[in-house]
């Protein structure tokens, strides 16, 4: 087991199209995750969603994914879960053919690299790819299945593969990902792809001329575009005990963060959390489609 760890979590084969955000894992990270010593108290993931058309669409181009699964014995805790959301663009018919191909297609081809080989008692070789490697290949296959599948249509993608105590990121567009921890603190950990992200960064605008943008909504990076995109990707330690937030713009675009941090942790049931998030972005005049996974991490 602790061989299987260190390959999916050892650095990753040298590939162009990538660029990789933060550093392998180091040796300490690794003797984390491959523990041998035994564990009392497993760890324990609990998800809540929710999602919303808004008050001002017609339809809905969101999508979410997640599946997790949690396996705990005298010796290991392994807690494994793919979390991804998405939001479409390019009209009715395409944003939402988008975002549903492209969560289905990363999802599905996450649970078929890493699921069985976690789970299954008889399989014992790790997969060939590294997890940052997985979750490219399958943004790779998410972005042609955009392609074929809606023409013309884009989506943003934001996931989230935890697989013990670390987490990969693999993203595009401006959904977001964010931390939030028990002492106050809500960290967003993607970069908006986003044209007055950009403007922002380079200090041509500030953060609240950005929010009033007329051009707020303009991606320079998503899949179904043509020219060649380029996912971040980062492994980090998750927040433990904490929160883990993925969001499209609906949710962080309208609900501030402090606003965010009170109701993902005022509830027990992050569901309900999830719930009063979307409310929030409703009576905040819900300008857009709104989705959300709050990941609970005890």
């Amino acid at each position: 087991m602790v061989d299987f760890f260190k390959k999916l979590f050892g650095k990753k084969n040298n590939i162009s199209t990538i660029k990789v955000e933060t550093a392998p894992l180091s040796e300490e990270q690794l003797k984390f995750v491959t523990r041998e010593d035994p564990i009392v108290t497993p760890s324990q993931i609990l998800v809540g969603v929710g999602q919303s058309v808004g008050r001002q669409r017609d339809h809905n181009e969101d999508a979410l994914f997640y599946f997790n699964s949690n396996f705990a014995n005298s010796s290991k805790d392994i807690s494994f879960g793919i979390f991804i959301v998405a939001d479409g663009m390019g009209g009715h018919e395409y944003g939402e053919v988008a975002s549903s191909v492209a969560s289905k297609t990363l999802g599905d081809y996450v649970v078929q690299k890493l699921y069985s080989p976690l789970f299954n008692p008889s399989s014992t070789t790790p997969p060939n790819e590294s997890i940052q490697e997985i979750i490219e290949n399958g943004i790779k296959l998410a972005q042609n299945a955009v392609m074929q599948k809606a023409p013309g249509g884009g989506t943003t993608i934001t996931a989230g593969l935890i697989l013990g105590d670390q987490i990969t990121i693999g993203h595009v567009g401006d959904s977001r990902l964010y931390f939030i921890y028990p002492d106050g603190r809500i960290e967003a950990k993607t970069n908006d792809h986003s044209l007055v992200k950009r403007l922002v960064d380079l200090g041509q605008i500030s953060e609240t001329e950005a929010k009033n943008h007329p051009n707020k909504n303009v991606l320079y990076r998503a899949l179904g575009q043509s020219e060649p995109f380029r996912p971040d990707l980062m492994n980090l330690t998750i927040p433990k005990p904490g929160y883990i937030l993925i969001c499209s713009d609906g949710l962080w675009g309208t609900v501030v963060d402090e606003e965010l941090f009170r109701l993902a942790t005022n509830f027990e049931n992050p569901s309900v959390s999830c719930s009063k998030m979307v409310d929030a972005a409703n009576k905040a005049g819900g300008p857009d489609n709104i989705s959300v996974i709050l990941i609970k991490i005890l």
